[in-house]
Formats: structure tokens, sequence, C-alpha cells
């Protein structure tokens, strides 16, 4: 029997009977399905893609239809998982009205169970009405990608007890305001586990120490795709990165030397090998006619 689909709900439970929550990102069905039949939680198609499939410095470029685009594509794949939409930069941010009319767009175009925003108090309005239209809210405090200029780069946030505060505050405001999980990123373990204690919806932590009441990782970073770049929080499950390279240089050797692709690759039957004739014998074709006549034993 299917394991059940994950649902708000059932997340929601979770704070209190376990186990804690895995989300993984995923940008598209092959990945998804796979993140899926692995048991992930929750895929999180983050706005992160913008860095980690476009190559963009930061996550500012990314669209709304981007994000569908790709939510579309983990949607079809997953069939346990709750699929999450990152709402970009620009998407929410100018008016309550305009993240209504974001939110419900992702919901009906990208496949969407439900929506992440950054920032805490000064956007619970904005979560308050997503969530009384219906629409389900994972919040994100703490670090804030789409804040990078801001916040002067990628920087831990919470390291004193005043931003502490700040940090806590952001937290309590989305719980208070409907939404049923909040992505706590870039903050001391300690300032963690005070605000996993505090609130009483499930958090996800990304460099947010191990008291949280979940995970979250880019599903590149946790296989090992990027050697050259490991922040402090990521853990390497798999190392993808070198064993891609290592196949790429052995396909590369077997097309150069003509060794790929083999018969075993190629359409076709190859001719059978006909048994060595004795001199002066006729060859016999394939389902040519037995000759007629008196056999050579008969008298």
């Amino acid at each position: 029997m299917k394991d059940a689909k994950i649902t708000v709900p059932a997340l929601l439970a979770r704070k209190h009977t376990g186990p804690k929550i895995a989300v993984l990102t995923a940008y598209d069905a092959t990945m998804a399905r796979l993140l899926d039949q692995g048991g992930a939680d929750v895929l999180l198609v983050g706005d992160s893609l913008g860095m980690v499939v476009q190559g963009q410095a930061n996550t500012l470029p990314v669209t709304v239809d981007e994000i569908c685009y790709h939510g579309r594509a983990v949607a079809r794949a997953a069939h346990r998982a709750h699929v999450v939409g990152d709402m970009p930069f620009g998407s929410y941010q100018s008016s309550v009205e305009h993240a209504l009319a974001s939110a419900a767009h992702m919901l009906k175009t990208g496949g969407f169970e439900a929506v992440k925003l950054e920032g805490g108090v000064r956007f619970a309005e904005h979560i308050r009405a997503l969530t009384s239209a219906g629409i389900p809210v994972m919040a994100h405090v703490g670090l804030l990608p789409q804040s990078v200029h801001a916040m002067g780069g990628f920087r831990v946030q919470g390291k004193d007890e005043s931003d502490a505060e700040r940090v806590l505050a952001d937290a309590i405001a989305v719980a208070e305001a409907g939404a049923y999980a909040v992505v706590l990123e870039g903050i001391p373990a300690e300032l963690g586990q005070r605000i996993t204690e505090r609130i009483t919806i499930p958090t996800i932590g990304i460099g947010a120490g191990p008291g949280c009441d979940g995970q979250v990782l880019v599903c590149y970073d946790f296989l090992g795709m990027y050697p050259d770049f490991k922040p402090k929080f990521v853990k390497y499950f798999a190392e993808l990165g070198s064993q891609i390279v290592a196949a790429t240089q052995a396909y590369v050797r077997e097309v150069q030397a003509g060794e790929f692709p083999s018969a075993a690759q190629s359409f076709g039957s190859s001719p059978k090998k006909q048994p060595a004739l004795e001199t002066g014998q006729k060859p016999v074709l394939p389902g040519a006619p037995k000759p007629y006549g008196p056999a050579g034993d008969e008298s």
C-alpha cells in the first residue's frame, strides 16, 4: 500500500508526535521522483533555483512564472511529499493584495500545496490574509536570502541578545498569523532551540541547530554536487559531484576511442555467421529449399 500523502495537518501534528520533518529542495521531475521515493516529507521548489539551476549570484532575479514552471514538474512526480513553492522577491512585498494574487497564481498554475515567504513581523498581515483565503503558508525568518543586500551578505542572524529577540519576535508573529511551519535560517543553535520551544508550529532548520522540529537542505548540497562550496550547515550524504565528473570522463574516452556505442547499444540484428565451406561446396542461403535428387547414401 502506498504511503499516505503528507498534508498540512499531518505536518502540524508532528510538532508533538514526531518524527522530525525532512525537507529537501527539488526543481525537476526526475529529482522529485527520487527524493519522494527516498521518503522526503516536503519538497520545496526554492527560489534557490536562481543560484543552483540558473547560475545567478543570488535569488533575486527569479520570477513567479519560473517558480511555477519548476513547480509543475515537481508536482507531477511527488506522490507522497508535500510540495511548497517559494514566493520570489517582488511577488508579495508591495501589498497584501499583490501577495494574494501571486500566491493564488502559484497554487493555480504551479501545482503547489503551499507557499513560502520570507519575513516576520512586517509580513504577518500578509500571512494572515493568505491563510484566511485558504492558502497554507510556510514562513521564513532569520537569515533572509531575498534581503541579502540589506543584511550585507549571507550573515548569521541573532548572534547578540537584541538581535535574537528580533528573530524570536518574527517567529512568534508568523506563528500567530497562521503559518503552519517556519524555516529558521542561519541562526545560533541555542536560538533555534529557544524558538522551537516557544512557538506552537514546526520549525524547519537550515543552519539553526539540531533542536528544530525538522531540517531542510538544497538537494544539490546534500548530494555533494558542489565540492568546492560547503557551508558549515551542509553535510554530504553522497559524493555525486565527483562521480558525475568521473562518469563523464569515461564516456568521453569511449566515444573518442570508438568503443561506444557497441553492438549492444546499436539497433538492427548482426548478420549470422555462416559455417566455413569446404573446397568446391556451394553455399546454401538461409531458408533455401533442400536439394532434390538421390542422396549420397542411396544407390
